[in-house]
């Protein structure tokens, strides 16, 4: 299609402003944010049926770092609107804190894996990673709970603090673990030496010349049951100008079965087991440690927006305030005009009106910073500048805020004994404590072991043609050499028992004895954990049935102030009262309000508090595990403005 003279740049003005209004409609009639891919990252170890695959190394993608498709979404002429739901949904789609813990879990899958081949478990990460500003955990300020590197803990099964903050150094102890991957040893190869001789009696040579071939072969395997096997089977070829050497070139070829099974120390699936067995539990910690992560983060998160509403309230009612202000300043000019109000009460107008602008500028600095706590909260990135400055509006309102019955006591305090995720790790880490002592035992024993083999040995070559004597017949080839190996006609074979006792065994006794303190010490901090659960849901419960009377009083007060403001409007009006009264019944209503609104947040927050101290903060939000873990929420956004 071709357009000319001055008619065609009209028709393609029109053309192109109709292909930008249908961008823009289908973005959503709005601007909005570059779109994002998804953010979500396979994590889990590939699997492949490439027999060469154990052998080639796994590359871990990096993790994008651009926003999820869902805050494009929630921009409406360039602000960001967000309800709090939209906020949850983001936090487990963008928040670093969850991305950074997400490595978690396929961590201590690798541990599974190295375990079930008898190597030791490395231990997994159970902290809980807070880089998030703006929101406390436990109502503890914003102070990280974790001590490790990254904000973390030490990790349970490694050296230092574990589960509960106790030291597990001998977690895992017990007699030695062989692997349990089968072994192949190849070893072949050929060699020339030339070994010059001072006496030629014992060679009839005076340099002695010598071609040697090897080719020998070992598999070995052990087993958890404590046994092991191993078969070697040797080849080598040599000639040489010896005189005195009856073959040459002479074929060897030697086998031998080997098999040993522990009887005492090291016998069994226990303790050849264990760190299998302990790898798969700290596979359980990790995901309940996720999910502690998880309920941690959201705790944050809805305390960030809550502060956010509450900014953003505070700043419409001190600018409504103002407002106010500034309207009963310019009266009192008029009417001091018509002379019928003194200077004086003109002038502590505008003071009143300055103090105002400070109290809204104060507002509206404090409604930046959240905006910028929530969205560095929210957020992978924050390179885009139009992002960093753009304002957040949260539709989700305090005014609405039902105020819920009391649950009893003792309900929330079983609620808590049953979810908190720090009681089910403890729960996890006394297993693995259980399985060290039992190996630990086991490793007092002394070491016996039954041992056998059986194996043949077999000769071929030709006939030395400087060689006089008489030689018996033999095969000529290698396969003459094998076949007398294995035909049974030079067996050799043993079957005994290796018996190792440690005298005073004092390395061993030690670990068993801290293997059991430490099993004791663990039991008594779980008790010490549940007594902790039980007053955090006694103090979450008070501090709301607190902050309910609180929110009562303030919503007294502020209608109080309400109807005293209206009656002080009505005397002005009627000519009774005067500006100033106006004035300051207005600004005492706007103290109300902002009482009022401070008090429904700390509410709020008391409600969050509550369900983190019970366990329920992912259930209470429709939050499932796999989603937070996956990175993407199919949940639509549903703020609107």
């Amino acid at each position: 299609m071709m357009f000319r003279g001055p008619k065609a740049s009209l028709k393609v003005k029109l053309l192109a402003g109709f292909l930008a209004f249908t961008n823009v409609f289908a973005l959503g009639q709005s601007a909005s944010l570059p779109a994002a891919p998804s953010s979500a990252v396979k994590l889990e170890m590939p699997k492949s049926l490439n027999p060469l695959s154990p052998y080639i190394g796994t590359d871990v993608p990096a993790s994008p770092m651009a926003n999820s498709p869902r805050l494009n979404q929630l921009v409406r002429e360039g602000k960001l609107y967000i309800s709090l739901q939209d906020a949850i949904s983001l936090a487990l789609e963008n928040n670093l804190d969850l991305a950074i813990a997400r490595y978690n879990l396929p961590i201590a899958d690798t541990d599974v894996l190295r375990t079930k081949a008898g190597g030791i478990f490395r231990g997994v990460n159970t902290g809980v990673v807070q880089g998030t500003p703006g929101g406390g955990i436990g109502g503890l300020g914003s102070g990280a709970p974790g001590g490790g590197a990254g904000g973390t803990t030490a990790g349970a099964g490694g050296a230092g603090a574990g589960a509960s903050g106790l030291v597990q150094s001998t977690l895992g102890a017990g007699t030695f673990v062989n692997s349990y991957d089968p072994q192949l040893n190849v070893n072949s190869g050929t060699e020339h030496q030339t070994l010059p001789l001072t006496n030629a009696t014992l060679n009839g040579v005076p340099t002695l010349q010598t071609n040697s071939g090897v080719f020998n072969v070992n598999y070995s395997q052990a087993f958890a049951t404590g046994s092991s096997i191993s078969f070697e089977f040797d080849n080598n070829r040599q000639t040489t100008n010896s005189a005195f050497t009856s073959l040459s070139p002479a074929l060897n070829s030697f086998y031998r079965f080997t098999f040993r099974q522990e009887l005492l120390a090291g016998f069994g699936f226990g303790p050849n087991l264990r760190y299998l067995e302990i790898a798969k539990n700290n596979k359980k910690i990790s995901d309940i440690a996720f999910r502690d992560q998880v309920i941690a983060t959201i705790t944050q998160i809805e305390n960030i927006y809550w502060d956010l509403v509450n900014a953003y309230q505070q700043a419409r009612v001190n600018e409504q305030s103002l407002n106010f202000a500034q309207q009963s300043f310019e009266n009192s000019k008029k009417q001091l005009q018509l002379e019928a109000v003194p200077a004086m009460d003109v002038m502590k107008a505008e003071a009143e009106v300055s103090k105002r602008d400070q109290d809204l500028t104060v507002a509206r600095t404090n409604l930046q910073l959240q905006e910028s706590l929530i969205k560095n909260a929210l957020t992978r990135s924050l390179d885009d500048a139009a992002l960093e400055e753009m304002p957040v509006v949260p539709t989700d309102t305090l005014q609405t805020l039902d105020i819920q019955t009391n649950q009893a006591i003792t309900e929330l305090i079983t609620q808590a004994l049953n979810s908190r995720p720090e009681l089910l790790e403890s729960d996890v880490d006394l297993l693995n404590r259980k399985i060290s002592r039992k190996a630990a035992k086991n490793a007092l024993l002394p070491s016996l072991s039954l041992v056998g083999f059986y194996g043949g040995t077999g000769l071929a070559g030709e006939i030395n043609p400087a060689f006089h004597d008489t030689v018996a017949p033999l095969p000529t080839d290698l396969g003459g050499a094998i076949n007398n190996a294995f035909n049974n006609s030079s067996p050799d074979y043993y079957v005994g028992f290796n018996l190792n006792i440690p005298f005073r065994n004092r390395v061993a006794k030690a670990d068993q004895y801290r293997s059991e303190l430490e099993y004791r010490q663990s039991e008594l901090r779980r008790e010490e954990l549940k007594k902790q659960i039980r007053i955090e849901v006694r103090n979450a419960q008070y501090a709301l049935e607190q902050s309910r009377a609180r929110l009562d009083a303030a919503r007294k007060a502020r209608d109080l102030a309400s109807r005293t403001f209206e009656i002080t409007q009505k005397e002005q009006t009627l000519g009774a009262g005067s500006n100033l009264q106006t004035m300051t019944a207005q600004r005492d209503l706007a103290l109300a309000e902002l009482d009022l609104v401070t008090a429904t947040t700390t509410y709020q927050k008391a409600k969050v508090e509550l369900d983190r101290a019970t366990g329920t903060t992912l259930e209470h939000n429709g939050i499932k595990i796999a989603d937070a873990f996956a990175g993407t929420v199919s949940t639509p956004a549903a703020a609107t403005p």
